[in-house]
């Protein structure tokens, strides 16, 4: 019997234990995404009196998954003019790559919503819900 014939049911058993090893592996370090809520419709305070003038108000911190989201907006005459987050996960290189991207994204939808009614940046969930959550209270406190 030839040399190579005798090795390779070794072979095949090393192969499929080191394959199955390396799936395990793999199964293990996967991290699922916790099932989706769909967040309330939120909206421009509706207390009926415009705001006259200019003003600033800093909205609630929102503790998401990573870390607490915080945003500060200005409304002048009634029409939201600025939005800045003051607070948001940033604590390690995949955060700040994350939110380097989501941040200007989520101001500008604001921005042009005139409205907490932002979409989700995509790859960017759970600040996306705090940012809307931190910047509704904002505008819900604008009319109080």
């Amino acid at each position: 019997m030839h040399a190579l014939k005798k090795n390779r049911p070794l072979r095949r058993i090393v192969l499929a234990s080191a394959a199955t090893v390396s799936g395990v592996v793999l199964l293990l370090s996967f991290k699922p995404h916790t099932a989706a809520v769909t967040a309330p419709a939120v909206s421009a305070p509706s207390g009926g009196a415009q705001v006259t003038g200019t003003k600033t108000v800093t909205g609630d911190s929102v503790d998401t998954r990573w870390g607490p989201v915080q945003v500060r907006v200005t409304v002048t005459n009634g029409k939201l003019t600025e939005v800045t987050a003051v607070d948001y996960p940033q604590d390690n290189p995949r955060d700040q790559q994350i939110n380097s991207y989501a941040i200007p994204t989520l101001r500008t939808e604001a921005l042009q919503a005139q409205s907490a009614d932002i979409d989700t940046v995509s790859g960017a969930t759970y600040t996306s819900d705090g940012y809307r959550q931190s910047l509704q209270s904002a505008l819900d406190s604008m009319s109080g």
